[in-house]
């Protein structure tokens, strides 16, 4: 969203998107205050990324959204999307699901490691909650299989009445979708060894059937019993192996980032997700693609606006800006894993925080990264400084971290709440905001010069402020996101005077703050991330916001 000034004109609350949906979850329409115009850079994402698939009983198809902690039923003729297992409930992060022949869902929530059933009347049962980073599942009439997506993973049998387990298979290299074949086996994937494996679901010596396979990420037969396998990597490859035949393969590239999963109809059309952007396509034999929902953003977190005015947003799985056209799906600049906070430099190169640990300086053009710190404590915001530093709000930590060009990271403030984002004022002073206590700090630069590396102790300038995320300095104005009451803020820098510029903002789910907060990483593997709300000023004179 990007509100622009406009002299003592304006729409005030009026919805200014041509989708009449104003979130991807029901809410009421921001409202913004007259002088100001508010124009989307992009339609809201109908799903909150798309993981696993399976088709459902009543012919609707069940997108689980690893995310949003959320399950959809999507009907495939009409487009029509319907939530089934809501955010803010016990099921947390969704990754996979799979149909018994009774009716049940069974749902593999990834990072607390619980297996759920979903009866046909809408009720969770938990089947148990013992499956480390549990992912693939699948039912072989009324019984129920997982595995495991970490080093060493298992393939399990897990009793659906009482949650017991029976190990089928180790030694996975992430194990991830699976599905029994008609030969009666199941077969699934090792993404990291490129590789698929089957195993008698009785027991037995696993066997390898498949490998030099980029990324499989997910193993699904057809109604007439042909073997698919997907990749998540590069130009969204689907592979038939034709097991009859030794092994052999067709290879489709469908260009589609970040596929994840595939389910067959009755009819037997093929219908894929993908977890990067929350699409859904129909895939025809000859690799062509339909579109059924609507490729979107999986965030998006921070936010920058380069000097030329391209706007840069970092989307968890990747890089991306606004498409040509209003409401065209974003475009993608890179696949950079895991991207939560970013910030655009004169030359093109842009600079990203991952919440789990990283600083990367990346450059669009090329694909290539260079690292400025790892191990930080949940990164969040950064701000180049026009030497060439960085200055990262580390906050797990509660610090304030300079990143020289060329040095050792140092600590600019520490003993904080948790500072979520970082900007420089016109002066060269350092603004910093604090979620947990609700205040925007300054760290006056030494004699105001913004190449010195000293700076003065934190300072308070805003207080009262509800869970502050993302700043950004115009002029003399701040500009602040308050997750907590939904809105965009401006203050006066020199005076102090506060107004609201944008109210009924969907910055987060309903469910936000009412769940205690899932780990960011499980058994080695990243969780599910924190969400984080961006904003940046435009050469232009508008602000963008995440």
């Amino acid at each position: 969203m990007a509100p622009r000034r406009r002299a003592g004109r304006g729409p005030g609350g009026r919805p200014v998107s041509a989708d009449d949906r104003p979130s991807r979850w029901d809410g009421p329409a921001p409202r913004v205050e007259p002088e100001w115009v508010l124009r989307r850079l992009n339609a809201p994402s109908r799903l909150w990324g798309a993981n696993g698939i399976a088709f459902g009983p009543d012919g609707r198809l069940y997108v689980a959204q690893y995310l949003a902690g959320m399950i959809s039923a999507l009907d495939p003729a009409s487009g029509d999307i319907e939530p089934v297992v809501p955010p803010g409930g016990p099921v947390r992060s969704p990754d996979d699901l799979a149909f018994a022949a009774d009716g049940s869902m069974y749902v593999a929530d990834l990072v607390p490691g619980r297996v759920w059933r979903r009866d046909p009347a809408g009720g969770l049962t938990l089947v148990t909650a013992d499956v480390p980073v549990v992912n693939g599942i699948t039912c072989v009439g009324d019984r129920l299989f997982v595995n495991e997506m970490r080093p060493d993973g298992r393939l399990l049998e897990v009793g659906p009445a009482d949650g017991g387990q029976r190990l089928l298979a180790g030694g996975l290299a992430l194990g991830n979708a699976m599905q029994c074949g008609p030969d009666g086996l199941l077969y699934y994937p090792h993404m990291v060894t490129g590789e698929v494996w089957r195993v008698s679901p009785d027991g037995g010596a696993a066997e390898r059937v498949a490998q030099d396979l980029p990324a499989p990420v997910a193993v699904r037969f057809d109604r007439a019993g042909v073997l698919y396998v997907l990749s998540c990597g590069p130009g969204g490859l689907v592979f038939r192996v034709d097991l009859a035949a030794g092994g052999d393969r067709t290879e489709l590239r469908t260009g589609l980032t970040g596929l994840d999963n595939a389910a067959f109809d009755e009819e037997n059309r093929m219908y894929v997700s993908c977890f990067t952007d929350g699409g859904v396509v129909e895939l025809s034999p000859d690799g062509r693609v339909r579109e059924i929902v609507r490729p979107g953003l999986a965030g998006p977190f921070g936010v920058a606006v380069g000097p030329n005015g391209t706007v840069h947003a970092a989307d968890h799985y990747r890089v991306v800006r606004p498409g040509p056209e209003e409401h065209a799906p974003p475009v993608t600049d890179g696949r950079v894993h895991f991207a939560h906070a970013v910030a655009a430099d004169a030359d093109g190169s842009l600079h990203l925080t991952s919440q789990y640990g990283q600083v990367t300086s990346w450059d669009p053009a090329t694909g290539r990264g260079t690292e400025r710190a790892r191990g930080l404590s949940r990164p969040a915001g950064v701000a180049l400084r026009a030497d060439g530093a960085l200055v990262v709000a580390e906050s797990g930590a509660g610090r304030v971290l300079l990143l020289p060009a060329d040095g050792d990271p140092r600590t600019l403030a520490a003993g904080l709440g948790r500072p979520l984002d970082v900007a420089f004022d016109a002066a060269g002073g350092l603004l910093v905001s604090d979620a947990d206590r609700g205040t925007v700090l300054r760290l006056a630069a030494a004699g105001d010069d913004p190449q010195e590396d000293g700076y003065g102790p934190p300072e308070v300038v805003a207080a009262g402020l509800e869970a502050p995320e993302g700043i950004a300095v115009r002029d003399s104005e701040l500009y602040v996101v308050e997750r907590g009451a939904h809105r965009l803020t401006v203050m006066d820098l020199g005076t102090g005077v506060r107004r609201t510029v944008v109210e009924e903002l969907p910055l987060a789910p309903p469910h936000d703050g009412e769940l205690p907060e899932l780990p960011l990483h499980t058994h080695s593997m990243p969780g599910v991330p924190r969400p984080f709300a961006g904003v940046a000023a435009a050469p232009d004179g508008s602000v963008v916001l995440a």
